[in-house]
């Protein structure tokens, strides 16, 4: 579980996070969402080790972070960053490779047959096998996004970090993503935590919600307790209708 207490960070003495103290579940998706610069994406990078805390704590199953190694933390959750950058000739087998980096030693180069099976397997998770030997600037946007998952598939960890996953992507490819998020998180009881923009595909997809305002979260829980049209003026400061339709929450953003 990760746990945050009392957690504040200051881009030039401005805070962008006061205070904020939450609970990540283990087992479920939770999803952060916010207004632009509400923190979202400082917050999980602040969860991953690429940013550290003015003050407070972040804990990893008890533990500290600064007291997590990088090479540690790598062997216990991944992260896909929004903007992801790799060589385009690269292949897509050896893109997922890297992956098994945290497992490896300059004593040991190259891949055992451990390293081996987790590549094979993030491959096939992602439907991504028949594609091993493409170069990763042929890709398509939705293609490439998976190649990505799967290199953090690769690490083998029980704890998923997505920054905008469906960012960039038409409407076919954003589906694709967020199914396999879902498949991930059930039928491999991976634990994930994603920064989403699109409302609706936030209370479709996660079965708990973060909402960031003003540098706290005002609000968590599952999509059904917590989203109304009173949250929603709260989070971004708009009134937007929210109803049900074909048994889903559903916000009017129109």
């Amino acid at each position: 579980m990760v746990s945050i207490e009392h957690l504040t960070f200051s881009y030039d003495g401005r805070p962008v996070l006061n205070d904020l103290s939450i609970k990540i579940k283990d087992g479920v998706i939770t999803t952060l969402l916010g207004a632009n610069g509400c923190g979202k994406t400082t917050l999980l990078q602040l969860m991953t080790k690429n940013l550290k805390p003015t003050c407070g704590a972040i804990k990893l199953d008890g533990r500290e972070l600064k007291d997590i190694s990088v090479k540690e933390f790598a062997r216990r959750a991944a992260i896909v960053h929004q903007k992801n950058i790799a060589p385009d000739d690269l292949s897509v087998e050896r893109l997922v490779s890297y992956g098994r980096l945290p497992y490896s030693s300059i004593f040991r180069p190259g891949l055992n047959e451990e390293n081996q099976e987790q590549v094979e397997r993030a491959l096939k998770l992602t439907n991504m096998d028949t594609l091993r030997e493409r170069h990763v600037g042929t890709l398509s946007g939705g293609q490439r996004q998976r190649a990505f998952i799967a290199m953090a598939l690769a690490q083998n960890t029980r704890l998923l970090f997505l920054d905008e996953p469906t960012t960039f992507l038409d409407v076919r490819y954003q589906v694709e993503i967020l199914r396999l998020v879902k498949t991930l998180n059930k039928e491999q009881g991976i634990t994930i935590v994603m920064v989403l923009h699109d409302i609706n595909q936030a209370l479709t997809y996660s079965d708990e919600v973060i909402g960031l305002h003003g540098g706290k979260a005002v609000l968590q829980g599952a999509p059904e307790d917590v989203i109304s049209t009173e949250s929603i003026r709260t989070l971004y400061g708009v009134e937007l209708p929210v109803f049900h339709s074909g048994g889903r929450l559903c916000v009017m953003a129109v």
